[in-house]
């Protein structure tokens, strides 16, 4: 089984590549690249929105913020598909409100060209299993309970290693052009969610609604 985790990093994308019990760190400037250079994946976890709503907020990310007490802060709310064609934070905040009834976060227009990527690479049908899986949410899965230390912090940064080692992710993180220690430890917790999909043990954020589909965050 092989599988690939994604996460967002100023170079663009990283991937943790886990298969046979080793892993392979790849980094590449789109998210089209980035799975490509994976070669044959059974499944891709990706931590960013990739089912975006029209007319109302995801339960989704309601859901991810009550496995996090404390750090619940972590999630970002998924922008309207209309923000995608915004040319500006201002153009998009108002398009978000009348979408959504919500303002639109500066954190998350950051994110937009990202979205956007993914949006347009998953519009091509690739022919791998794709879904949204959050790292905070996948650690607390790990960890049986949310991690209080942040990411970046030594304590936090140790933390999430030894869970990564204890289910058997030996991943490589460390400083790199345009990627940080925590990009590529978000991107392998992305990478266990994968594995647990194609093992039919990953957790949907909602669970599999009985009448149609909806938005899912996956850990």
């Amino acid at each position: 089984m092989v599988v690939l985790g994604v996460d967002g990093c100023r170079h663009g994308w990283v991937g943790v590549l886990w298969g046979d019990g080793a892993t392979e760190v790849l980094v590449a400037p789109t998210i089209a690249d980035l799975v490509a250079a994976a070669g044959d994946v059974e499944a891709v976890a990706i931590d960013i929105p990739i089912e975006l709503p029209s007319d109302a907020p995801r339960t989704a990310e309601k859901l991810a913020r009550g496995r996090l007490p404390g750090r619940a802060s972590t999630v970002f709310n998924a922008p309207a598909l209309t923000v995608l064609d915004q040319p500006d934070y201002h153009a998009a905040n108002a398009a978000n409100r009348a979408a959504l009834g919500l303002g639109l976060s500066k954190q998350t227009w950051y994110l937009v060209p990202k979205i956007r990527d993914v949006h347009e690479w998953l519009a091509t049908r690739p022919a791998v299993r794709v879904v949204e899986a959050h790292p905070e949410v996948c650690f607390a899965a790990m960890n049986g309970g949310v991690l209080v230390d942040g990411k970046t912090t030594p304590a936090g940064e140790a933390h999430r290693r030894r869970l990564l080692a204890d289910h058997g992710l030996d991943v490589v993180a460390k400083p790199r052009r345009g990627v940080a220690v925590d990009d590529v430890l978000d991107a392998a917790a992305t990478a266990w969610t994968a594995r647990r999909l194609v093992r039919g043990e990953a957790e949907r954020l909602p669970p599999e609604p009985r009448d149609q589909p909806s938005p899912a965050i996956w850990c």
